[in-house]
């Protein structure tokens, strides 16, 4: 499979690998922690200490989980730094891309019992979305490759200026809408494929049409199908497509020459040859459409819920067969999803080659993040599930504070790992 076109602007949203210690409860003795208890918490307060003291995040609440076990929490800097409003653990986050693992994974409950099918064209759930190559024809698009984003789509902060996503106001999910799903996916289709499906990797409003695929298979509104399938059978009540709770949901911030700045609709993130539109507001509007990759608001300790069930082979909630075909390559390390030795999985990055991306991650870990400012990671082989969101972006997303906070749980020097 050949690599994408990728934009710089990918890479940086790729780059993501990654109430505090008084009611930390006692780590877990293994081989990250074993040699010191206090290590792992020592390394990783010093990281986030060090990001909030140079200005680069706001707040942030990062969980590391081990074995099944927390091993460190903590809530740190601020929620809204105008009001003073520290952070606290169970703050809501608009979750921007962290969206996607529960959408991919309401998917494959639906492939589990037969409801969706992998490699079925998905006109069998949506007929009038044929999006065309250049050339003209129009090739059919499978759930699989929705789920890896090998589908041909492409997003509209990816693209350059005179692209036709630009022309027809295709809407990545981030900002008010002026339609509905079925009206974004209207324009959608009227694009040209980057490639012919199942031939390249591209990142994509893939799980927006996964979506709307769920939602005509389940006679359902995707936010009920999330919570049916996903949220609700986890006991997980912060994380959806409506904020619970307006009093912890937490303003987002974004990096700038003199700090973070709040921010408010229309705010523009120059993204390489495209630009990302930040609509703050759209998680507060009842009208706007769930979107599938991008559109859901919830807690660090939520992602970790449902992280911690894939790690442990579904924990009732998928089948070990369904998550070990999430967590099994379908790009290639070609693909360089998160740079080299990355390929993709359904519906996450997965780490191919740890020497060729100068990481002490394990081989089969899979990651992602979110644009608002977050990152995640699990490594299977060290039982290992990290969490990291904070409100500032891009540092909490594709900047060193994510490699930080991986070095810090790792115990590895910045600059200095060894493969």
């Amino acid at each position: 499979m050949r690599p994408s076109r990728l934009a710089p602007a990918l890479a940086l949203l790729a780059a993501v690998q990654l109430v505090s210690a008084c009611d930390r409860p006692e780590p877990a003795q293994s081989e990250i922690t074993a040699a010191k208890p206090d290590a792992l918490s020592a390394r990783l307060d010093a990281a986030i200490d060090k990001a909030i003291e140079e200005n680069r995040i706001v707040g942030a609440v990062v969980l590391v989980a081990q074995d099944g076990k927390i091993v460190y929490r903590r809530a740190a800097g601020l929620a809204d730094r105008e009001k003073s409003v520290p952070m606290r653990e169970d703050a809501i986050f608009r979750l921007a891309s962290v969206s996607k693992p529960f959408v991919s994974v309401a998917a494959m409950r639906l492939v589990e019992d037969g409801t969706l099918a992998l490699d079925a064209p998905i006109t069998r759930w949506l007929p009038d979305f044929r999006p065309r190559l250049p050339d003209g024809t129009a090739p059919d698009i499978t759930v699989r490759q929705l789920l890896s984003h090998t589908s041909g789509l492409s997003y509209r902060f990816i693209e350059p200026q005179d692209s036709a996503y630009i022309r027809l106001n295709v809407l990545d999910g981030m900002e008010q809408p002026d339609t509905d799903l079925a009206g974004n996916l209207k324009r959608l289709a009227q694009t040209p494929l980057a490639f012919k499906p199942g031939t390249s990797f591209h990142y994509s409003l893939a799980t927006d049409v996964l979506g709307a695929v769920i939602e005509k298979a389940t006679s359902q509104p995707l936010q009920d199908a999330v919570q049916r399938l996903v949220t609700a059978p986890l006991g997980i009540a912060d994380t959806g497509f409506a904020v619970t709770d307006l009093a912890r949901l937490v303003p987002p911030y974004l990096n700038g020459e003199e700090g973070p700045a709040r921010m408010t609709d229309d705010t523009i993130m120059p993204m390489g040859d495209g630009r990302l539109e930040f609509d703050p507001s759209r998680a507060l509007n009842a009208q706007a459409y769930p979107s599938g990759g991008a559109g859901m608001v919830g807690t660090a300790g939520d992602v970790l819920t449902l992280l911690e069930a894939i790690r442990t082979g579904g924990n009732g909630l998928l089948k070990p067969e369904t998550v070990a075909q999430m967590i099994t390559d379908q790009t290639g390390p070609e693909a360089r999803t998160q740079g080299p030795g990355w390929g993709f999985g359904l519906g996450w990055a997965l780490l191919l080659d740890p020497a060729a991306a100068n990481t002490p991650q394990s081989k089969g870990t899979f990651q992602w993040g979110g644009v608002y400012g977050h990152s995640w990671f699990v490594d299977p082989e060290k039982k290992l599930t990290v969490v990291a969101l904070t409100n500032t972006t891009p540092e909490g997303m594709g900047g060193p504070f994510v490699t930080e906070v991986r070095d810090a749980v790792y115990g590895a020097a910045a600059g200095k790992i060894q493969p």
